[in-house]
Formats: structure tokens, C-alpha cells, sequence
């Protein structure tokens, strides 16, 4: 009797453990609420509306959604880190305008794409060492940056957007490759790289240590100083990319463009899981937070909501976002 006992519980304890120690079914677990809040969400629209499911409408969505992709994904590394990044929306514009002045000048695409980069990890940089050197908060500093990159972005155009002359640059936001939108495909690489990143190097680990607990990450041997330095390049870069890619997608380097950015970035990384307290979040559960940002927005424009209640909405789902992650913190303490 325990022997046939002991053989019926034992592959529900291995259903169990594989349930709470796989790192796939931990996330899933995790992110399952969110799947099914984008699932329902695309019914809904797919029911209340007749042009959400057509193709040109779908690419739509995944072209624009790759703009809050790159960003969404530098954000999730500065917020597991235990920091936040309020400059990237203005390095989105700069970043667009540079390589929009690189694309007319008639440089070669791959240095169009490099310029704007550098100067994202400039930034991201700069960002970086001041808040791991002194003893400012990361919204203060960064909300300062975002003020002097906006500044520099006006000033590189005169105030007036910059048309971009460069097919082959423009071809990198509204080509294909098999097709699949070219944007997409830079999401994907992007994904990949940072996933290594993130979870199969010692960095990434240290990430994790650093925003979990920062002094117990010290007195085990990790420079959290340099660790939060490269997290913020991560993010300045990341946030450069997008803004590459939505300037040849507009055909146009805006001065203006990007403002608000950070707020959908940071709505998506927290849906997607990501804690606001830092030492939580995967890049996985920030596509879908970016997803249901995306989706949402769509249906809403296609459901015709006036774009002033678009603004409440969206305030409200971050505002349920915070709360969500605020009662995982409390449940978590609880235990």
C-alpha cells in the first residue's frame, strides 16, 4: 500500500517541482494574468470592430509596437536594476534627427545607425555614473537629461523637422525582409542579444543581485557602480535604436517626437511583470506588456475613443500596473 501510495504522489511532486522551479513555467506562471488580459483584449476588438484583424491593420500594430519594443526593453533592464530612466523619449528624438542629418549627408546606412547609437550610450552613460557616484535619485537625474537632450535635439533642427532624402535609411522603417517587417526583425535580434545578456552572463546575473538588494550585492563582490553604468547604456542605446527606426519609418527626424515614451515603456515592463522595486522582470513579460500597449492603442483608434479619454485610459492602466506589482511585493512579503 505505501509503495503504490508513494508511486502516485510521486509524479505529482515532479508535476509540482517542474511547475515552481523551471524557469519557462515560473514565467508563465507569472505572466499568465497578462496573457490573458491581451487574449481577451483581441477578442473584444476582433468582435467590436471589423478592420482589426486584417492584415495591413496587424503589420500596422507590429511596426508601431517596435518603437516601444526597444524601449520597453531598456527600461526592464534599468528597472530590475532598481533604477528608472525618464530620458529615453527625448533620446528617441535626438537619435532620429542625427541619423536622419547622417542619412542625407550620404553616409553608408550602417554608420547612420551607428552615430545615433553612440550617442545613446553617451547618454546613457552620463546618466549612469551620476546616479551610481552621488547620491541623487535616478528620476532626478534622468528627468534633468531629458530636458538638456530635448534642448539638443531643437537645436540640431532649428525647431523644424528634418526630412530624411535617404531611401535606402527610409527602406529600414517601412521594408520588409520575407516578409516580415524589417523593425520586427531588429526587435527580434534585440531580444535575443539582450536575452543572453540578461540571463547566460555573470552581467546579468549582477543585474538581478544589484536590484534585489544592492548592499548584499556589494558585500558579495559586485561593483554595483558599474553595474548600474551599463544598464543605463543598455537603455540609452536600446531607446537610440527605436528612434533610428521610427525616424525612417516617418520618413523624418522630429525634435518633438517621443514625448510620453517613457510612460508606455514603463506601463509595458511593469504589465509584463517587472517589478518597480527592482530584481524582478524578464524581457519575455515585457513583450507582452508592449503587446497589450499596442493592441490597446489600435483599438482604440479604431473604435474612434476620443484621444483626450485615450490619455485617461492609458493613465489608468499604468496606475493598475503599479498596483498589480505592489500587491505581488506585499504577498511576497507576507510569505
Amino acid at each position: 500500500m505505501l509503495n503504490r501510495k508513494s508511486q502516485v504522489e510521486t509524479p505529482q511532486l515532479e508535476a509540482k517541482s517542474l511547475w515552481t522551479t523551471n524557469p519557462f513555467f515560473i514565467w508563465l506562471k507569472r505572466n499568465m494574468a497578462a496573457m490573458i488580459a491581451l487574449v481577451f483584449l483581441c477578442i473584444v476588438l476582433s468582435i467590436t470592430t471589423e478592420t482589426f484583424l486584417v492584415k495591413n491593420n496587424l503589420f500596422s500594430v507590429l511596426r508601431q509596437v517596435c518603437v516601444n519594443c526597444f524601449i520597453a526593453f531598456g527600461i526592464t533592464c534599468v528597472l530590475i536594476c532598481g533604477g528608472i530612466d525618464l530620458s529615453v523619449g527625448s533620446v528617441v528624438a535626438a537619435a532620429g534627427v542625427i541619423a536622419v542629418r547622417c542619412g542625407n549627408a550620404g553616409l553608408p546606412l550602417i554608420v547612420c545607425i551607428l552615430i545615433p547609437l553612440i550617442f545613446g550610450a553617451v547618454i546613457g552613460f552620463f546618466n549612469g555614473f551620476v546616479i551610481s557616484h552621488t547620491t541623487l535619485p535616478p528620476f532626478i537625474v534622468t528627468l534633468s537629461t531629458q530636458i538638456i537632450v530635448r534642448g539638443i535635439s531643437y537645436i540640431l533642427t532649428g525647431g523644424q523637422p528634418a526630412q530624411s532624402n535617404n531611401e535606402v535609411f527610409n527602406n529600414m522603417g517601412v521594408g520588409n525582409i520575407l516578409g516580415i517587417p524589417i523593425p520586427v526583425v531588429f526587435v527580434i535580434g534585440a531580444f535575443i542579444i539582450l536575452y543572453f545578456i540578461m540571463n547566460r552572463t555573470s552581467f546579468g546575473r549582477h543585474v538581478y543581485a544589484t536590484g534585489g538588494n544592492k548592499e548584499a550585492a556589494k558585500y558579495a563582490g559586485v561593483d554595483t557602480k558599474w553595474i548600474q553604468v551599463r544598464v543605463f547604456i543598455i537603455s540609452g542605446v536600446m531607446a537610440a535604436l527605436a528612434g533610428v527606426v521610427l525616424a525612417a519609418r516617418l520618413y523624418s527626424g522630429q525634435p518633438s517626437v517621443g514625448e510620453g515614451f517613457e510612460r508606455d515603456a514603463i506601463a509595458a515592463s511593469v504589465l509584463g511583470g517587472t517589478s518597480f522595486n527592482g530584481g524582478l522582470g524578464t524581457l519575455g513579460g515585457t513583450v507582452i506588456g508592449v503587446l497589450i500597449i499596442g493592441v490597446l492603442n489600435n483599438g482604440m483608434n479604431l473604435l474612434k475613443i476620443n484621444s483626450y479619454w485615450q490619455f485617461v485610459v492609458k493613465g489608468l492602466v499604468i496606475l493598475g500596473a503599479v498596483y498589480v506589482d505592489y500587491l505581488k511585493k506585499r504577498g511576497s512579503l507576507k510569505k
